[in-house]
């Protein structure tokens, strides 16, 4: 019970500090971070799959509210909802069965490289959905390939920056 709470509470922060903080960070001119994608990656895996989506799906709803984006946010956390189990599973290797040995993809349960390449992986496909589904034209893709890739930089910088601060190995193993 006590893992649901911190669930919710670490969930209602990121969702917080992305509206109050993030959504209004623009890094020259069109990096904004993501931040409330670190909720959604901190989630368990043995989680059901309708739950994840449901998640993912109230999530991004609450930030396109606040951005009024009109269902970007929800689609591309929906969509990267979807790839989440898929890609830990790719990521752990063919001989694990489902989720082994991963309660959490985070610092003290799976080493560095492993999250950087789930957090790199998920926020591409995050920034992908967005930005594609935002802009709606192949006409400046150049620079659309540009957002894509200073989004997700940005992103998963902040993240990884979070999350070694936040969680340490030995807060994990009590």
């Amino acid at each position: 019970m006590n893992d649901v709470i911190s669930n919710i509470l670490r969930f209602l922060i990121l969702l917080i500090v992305q509206i109050v903080i993030c959504q209004h960070v623009c890094l020259f001119g069109y990096m904004t971070p993501a931040l409330f994608l670190l909720a959604l990656f901190l989630l368990p895996l043995e989680l059901p799959l309708s739950l994840q989506y449901l998640i993912g799906f109230a999530s991004g709803f609450v930030v396109d509210a606040f951005a009024h984006t009109l269902g970007v946010s929800t689609f591309a956390c929906t969509l990267m909802m979807f790839f989440r189990p898929y890609i830990a599973r790719f990521l752990n290797g063919p001989n694990i069965n489902r989720f082994e040995n991963i309660d959490r993809p985070m610092p003290g349960v799976k080493d560095f490289r492993w999250i950087l390449l789930y957090t790199l992986i998920l926020t591409t496909i995050y920034q992908v959905a967005a930005v594609l589904l935002e802009t709606m034209t192949f006409r400046n893709f150049g620079h659309t390939l540009l957002v894509i890739l200073g989004n997700t930089v940005f992103t998963v910088f902040v993240i990884l920056c979070v999350e070694y601060i936040f969680y340490n190995k030995t807060r994990n193993e009590s």
